[in-house]
């Protein structure tokens, strides 16, 4: 089987695949000044890719991010629950974006595909992940983390959050860090998957809570529920308490 891997527009196989990433290459240290000759030139590459995405997603209309592990089979019950949420997504009138991978996200664009509706992948780089699941009918590949994240944030009205690992947790707190501080506002976020995330929930409760760290308010920011219809009603009555509001208080998605 041959290895495609993705840099950025580029498809590289066989022996032209190496196994470092420009994220890796910008955020290691390689001495006391080398980052003076090769920092700055990466500037243009880091402006160019928030253009692409801006560019190709300005006219998207109303998202839903659905996030969930790379690593879920395509047999397991979680994948079909992923399916669900893309087909449930599109019949409320959202497109559908994901990281473009396998697992959980490949879930969520092909039921947004089947059913008609807008299916986005936002792809990166990686040394062990080779390109855009083949449910994505509008990808981009990413070279840099926090380019492709700010698309994420931009262009969605909320987040649906599976069964994940590292990267899910990663998403799913930088959105509630963005909400908690007023960054972005009438975003819900909805954890599916009551069994799953409980543990989650009740160590923040006990201890983030309990010690002082987080307000009791700031746990209503996530919604955890087992049902996609609940999930779906809760990204759709956002979307409604937005189009109510002023047009001056509406918000970047209106």
């Amino acid at each position: 089987m041959v290895m495609d891997k993705y840099r950025g527009p580029m498809r590289l196989r066989r022996g032209q695949v190496d196994h470092t990433t420009h994220d890796q290459r910008l955020l290691d240290s390689r001495g006391p000044s080398d980052w003076v000759h090769t920092d700055p030139w990466r500037v243009m590459r880091i402006q160019a890719e928030f253009i692409e995405g801006f560019g190709s997603l300005a006219d998207l209309g109303p998202a839903i991010s659905v996030f969930g592990s790379a690593r879920t089979p395509s047999d397991h019950p979680w994948y079909a629950l992923g399916e669900e949420v893309g087909r449930s997504l599109v019949a409320a009138g959202f497109a559908v974006i994901t990281g473009g991978g396998p697992g959980a996200m490949e879930a969520a664009n092909k039921g947004a595909s089947e059913a008609g509706g807008v299916s986005v992948g936002l792809g990166i780089e990686l040394p062990f992940e080779a390109g855009l699941n083949p449910w994505v009918d509008k990808g981009i590949n990413f070279r840099y983390f926090f380019a492709r994240k700010t698309m994420f944030v931009k262009y969605s009205q909320g987040f649906v959050v599976l069964p994940g690992g590292v990267g899910t947790l990663d998403e799913l707190f930088e959105a509630i860090t963005l909400v908690q501080t007023g960054t972005v506002t009438s975003f819900p976020i909805v954890l599916v998957g009551v069994d799953y995330w409980s543990g989650l929930l009740d160590w923040a409760r006990e201890k983030m809570l309990g010690h002082g760290m987080i307000s009791p308010d700031d746990l209503d920011l996530v919604v955890l529920t087992d049902d996609v219809g609940e999930a779906v009603d809760r990204m759709v009555r956002a979307r409604e308490e937005r189009a109510m509001r002023p047009p001056e208080r509406r918000g970047q998605w209106d």
